[in-house]
């Protein structure tokens, strides 16, 4: 036995000794280098591939299978003449008995040089698309022969599913690789360039240490990435679960978005992919961009129907208007400091064609916000909010007046303090004011049509005050949609100095010039509030009432205030009219009829009256006023005229009755006595409408209209006095009436 041990174990070391020669000779004798036209053909044949090899062929037998390929490029048969990849260097071994057990253990995986080409032509056809096909076979110029022999059935045997192949490699490496793609239709072009790519030994279910590092860049627009990306990878083939660990992707980012400017970026967390559960998932988030820091997680379900996205997001406070202006950007003009808080937590939900923002929790400097914002739809920009808000000031966010607009303004203003420091003194001895003539609106555009015909919106907004134009409103809301080009304000109210306002109307951009409607209510707001709130300084105090209903159309102020039609009626009551004082003008109209002159200078106070009223028609930015009246006591003042609001301007003759109030007029000379009682004392106001009563004057046409009353009624009181009852009254009758003619 021992005799038959020894020489089997001779037998057993001369088979091995036989292998390892063979695999020697093989290795030293045998040269693939001398058989490269066979490759390439085999690669044509079976791979269906255009094969070059341009360097030597390297390879070992025992016990590891060797392969390293040097100057190589691949192309398709359908372009044989233009390789969509090559590359410098491929190096990797396998070892041999392994294989038989359907187990890959390989040392190092070495990639040198690799050039990867992606093109799209004209016609939407991608180089990538012919990889592995064969050349269609010519069309044979007769049909074959047919018998009448039945074709041979395919015998379709029930094939036992592959077990998987265990992987096993040491190490996998990729130095300066490069992939680009083009789109000839589009001119778009991308690549990665300088792509370097190290693992650590790579197993199934055990964690595969990554390092990934490539420059990055688009040339529509044109822009440019450093990225890299360190984690450790996990893949569970057997139960299709994918996951990439202590995830840190960093890098910048520069190109003509950024103007000159560049954003660091950075992100990181766990990365998972189940397939088998059809659910991904990005726990741990942390993500960074210049000044911008946020925190959250991602989970995708029905990644094989409909995606679904839910998750949740935290901004940490940052100054929004710097970050903007690092990445390049500009904001409308706005004040200083705003937006320099902003943060923001959120819940997200989500499908590849919508996304919304639940339970939200926005600060914007010193407003809070909460609800809802979604875009159900992107093509179609659908936008839904819900929102609460604190307290907000919008002028802190609207831009200033253009160049054109305030310099219109300086122009207005100079024009109205000169004329009101010529009626300040209101005693009526200056002249009348002239009509404005000069254009109170710009010409610039108002309205972006162009985004608004395509917006699709539904908006329902509160807040516990708004600020909008210098006016604090409290317990704002507004309620508005828009789709189709056709914009709906449902409604617009809150409270104001203890009043309230209520507006709704459309703005159809639908056509050319855009038309707008719009029906207001305000009740018992301080009239004088509401000026001041516009930059101007009132000519009246008091409480208005407001309901009107009008139109306009066009792209710019101008347009809309010389298209403007409609109605309005306004009330108000316990008011004052401000540095006018009509008493002294009645005063001087008495003093005319009197003969006398007023021996004072006049007293520059204020009229203040129980009501003021009336009914504007509006034709084409001209609102007429046939009903104007006041209400003073002792006195009704009646008006008749125009407001033009192209140029602000106003035009009235008021009359002024005395009623029966005879109090002492501030000078002896205009004393009234029951003579001067119902008698309408006649004036004219015209003159830039921020002057109100300021710019009324006597009227003096009218008052020769009114001494030649008076003096009929003096003459008829002569005639009763005189005649008594020596003529018939007819006679009488017909004496005054010929001297009131």
């Amino acid at each position: 036995m021992k005799a038959f041990g020894k020489i089997l174990g001779l037998v057993l070391l001369g088979l091995l000794l036989i292998i390892v020669a063979l695999g020697f000779a093989l290795t030293h004798l045998f040269d693939p280098n001398d058989y490269k036209d066979e490759i390439r053909q085999i690669a044509r044949d079976k791979a269906h591939i255009e094969l070059t090899l341009n360097g030597d062929i390297g390879w070992s037998l025992f016990p590891w299978l060797g392969l390293e390929l040097h100057e190589a490029s691949v192309a398709t048969l359908a372009k044989p003449t233009e390789p969509f990849a090559d590359l410098q260097m491929l190096g990797l071994s396998v070892r041999v008995l392994p294989l038989l057990r359907r187990e890959v253990q390989m040392s190092d995986v070495r990639v040198e040089g690799l050039n990867l080409r992606l093109n799209r032509d004209k016609d939407g056809h991608g180089n990538w698309e012919d990889i592995g096909k064969a050349p269609a076979p010519a069309a044979p110029a007769t049909p074959p022969a047919t018998t009448g022999e039945p074709a041979p059935e395919a015998t379709a045997q029930a094939e036992k599913p592959a077990q998987p192949i265990r992987l096993d490699i040491d190490s996998l490496t990729v130095n300066n690789a490069r992939v680009e793609y083009s789109d000839e239709k589009t001119g778009k072009q991308f690549s990665a360039e300088s792509i370097q790519l190290s693992t650590g030994p790579v197993h199934d279910s055990t964690n595969i240490p990554v390092k990934l590092t490539a420059f990055l860049s688009t040339n529509q627009p044109v822009l440019r990435v450093r990225t890299e990306l360190n984690g450790e990878l996990r893949f569970e083939r057997a139960l299709q679960r994918y996951k990439l660990e202590d995830m840190k992707l960093s890098g910048e980012v520069a190109g003509d978005p950024l103007q000159g400017k560049t954003m660091t970026f950075a992100a990181q967390g766990q990365l998972l992919l189940d397939k088998a559960a059809n659910v991904a998932e990005w726990s741990g988030i942390k993500i960074s961009a210049n000044q911008l820091r946020a925190l959250g997680e991602l989970k995708v379900n029905d990644l094989d129907k409909t995606p679904q996205i839910n998750g949740g997001l935290s901004i940490a406070q940052f100054d929004l208007a710097k970050f903007v202006d690092s990445i390049g950007q500009k904001l409308p003009a706005m004040a200083e400091g705003s937006l320099s808080k902003v943060e923001l937590v959120s819940r997200l939900a989500g499908t590849p064609t919508s996304l919304s923002f639940d339970h939200i929790n926005l600060k914007i400097d010193d407003s809070t916000f909460s609800g809802r914002i979604a875009v159900e739809d992107f093509a179609k920009q659908s936008l839904r909010a819900n929102l609460k808000a604190d307290t907000f000031n919008v002028d802190r966010y609207l831009p200033p007046k253009s160049a054109e607009a305030n310099s219109a303004t300086q122009v207005r203003q100079a024009e109205v303090a000169s004329t009101e420091a010529d009626a300040m003194a209101g005693a009526g001895s200056t002249p009348l004011p002239q009509a404005p003539t000069k254009d109170a609106w710009s010409n610039e555009r108002l309205l972006p049509v162009e985004r608004l015909s395509k917006l699709d919106v539904d908006a329902d907004l509160t807040f516990g005050q708004l600020t909008l134009d210098k006016l604090p409103i409290q317990n704002a809301a507004l309620k508005a949609t828009g789709q189709g080009g056709l914009l709906t304000l449902e409604n617009l109210r809150g409270e104001l100095y203890d009043g309230n306002f209520d507006a709704k109307g459309t703005l159809d951009v639908r056509q050319q010039v855009p038309t707008l409607s719009m029906q207001t209510q305000i009740n018992k707001v301080p009239v004088e509030k509401i000026l001041e709130s516009q930059g101007k300084n009132p000519p009246i105090k008091g409480l208005v009432t407001l309901n009107s209903n009008l139109t306009g159309s066009g792209n710019s102020q101008k347009a809309l205030i010389e298209s403007l039609n409609g109605n309005a009626s306004f009330v108000i009551n316990n008011g004052v009219l401000l540095n006018a004082n009509l008493e002294q003008q009645l005063c001087k109209g008495i003093a005319t009829l009197n003969r006398k002159s007023l021996s004072g200078e006049p007293r520059g106070k204020d009229t203040p009256f129980q009501e003021l009223k009336g009914n504007l028609t509006f034709r084409n930015g001209v609102a007429s006023n046939p009903d104007l009246k006041m209400r003073i006591p002792g006195m009704t003042v009646n008006g008749d005229g125009d407001v033009d609001l192209r140029v602000l301007g106003m035009d009235y003759r008021v009359g002024i009755i005395v009623e029966g109030d005879k109090s002492d007029m501030p000078d002896p000379a205009c004393q009234v006595g029951e003579k001067f009682v119902g008698i309408e004392w006649p004036l004219r106001c015209r003159g830039p409408l921020e002057l109100g009563a300021k710019a009324c004057r006597l009227d003096n046409e009218r008052m020769g209209q009114v001494a030649s009353k008076m003096a009929g009624e003096r003459i008829s009181e002569k005639i009763d006095e005189k005649l008594g009852d020596k003529v018939s009254p007819e006679l009488k009758n017909a004496l005054k009436g010929l001297f009131k003619r």
